[in-house]
């Protein structure tokens, strides 16, 4: 237990060091992945963007915007709109995420948007994520957030699934997106148990983040060997 009692011990200075990987890492996911969009004009890769461009974003304002003190009623609206953003934005993450593998069977033959991140569909996104953030607010949990992204990641898993049956042996990268999808959803599960069952018990919360930066290694590393080809 010493392992969990220096990081308790030092929590404040971790969760910012944490933030910090997160958000390096999604900007590197962001860029990358960028690049191959604009060579190869695939659709799903420029929605796959824009989830870790809003993962990026979220975990911005949850450990370098959130933590900032202010006191006071302004304090108390600064924090509960930083916690709406940061709720909104992971919910849009897997939103994103989901899309990514959903597009073809939800947008005509030829159809091309000139923006992914607000258009006539993604906007249902949008409308969903700010109700689910207004619901949790309402009922001060994070009751909706969990639900929702334990049935989108259940969803993506099964997906992710198929494809790498399917095209494992040609696209390798299908076993670390498969791998990631699973690993996300464990993680929002156990998020969920910890939550509501055992009350953010601080032991299991910190392997709650070891998994979550495990699962976005898994995508850098995934995400490298894709692009490595085209640097």
């Amino acid at each position: 237990m010493y392992f969990y009692d220096w990081i308790l011990l030092n929590k404040e200075t971790l969760k910012v060091l944490y933030g910090a990987v997160i958000g390096l890492i999604c900007a590197v996911i962001v860029l990358r992945t960028d690049r191959l969009f604009r060579l190869s004009l695939h659709q799903g890769i420029r929605y796959f963007r824009n989830a870790f461009f809003f993962f990026g974003i979220g975990f911005i304002i949850r450990y370098f915007l959130s933590p900032l003190d202010f006191s006071g009623r302004e304090g108390i609206i600064y924090h509960s709109l930083a916690n709406f953003l940061f709720e909104y934005f992971l919910v849009m993450a897997g939103f994103f995420l989901l899309y990514s593998l959903l597009w073809k069977r939800l947008e005509g033959k030829g159809e091309n948007y000139f923006s992914s991140l607000f258009n006539f569909r993604i906007l249902v996104f949008h409308i969903m994520a700010i109700l689910i953030v207004i619901l949790d607010t309402v009922w001060r949990s994070y009751l909706f957030m969990f639900s929702s992204q334990i049935i989108i990641f259940t969803i993506t898993c099964a997906i992710s699934l198929v494809n790498y049956a399917e095209n494992g042996s040609k696209h390798k990268f299908l076993k670390f997106y498969f791998l990631a999808m699973l690993l996300s959803l464990v993680a929002w599960v156990l998020n969920a148990l910890i939550a509501l069952a055992l009350n953010w018990h601080k032991v299991v919360l910190t392997d709650i983040y070891i998994i979550n930066l495990l699962i976005f290694l898994l995508f850098l590393y995934g995400v490298v060997k894709l692009t490595r080809k085209i640097n």
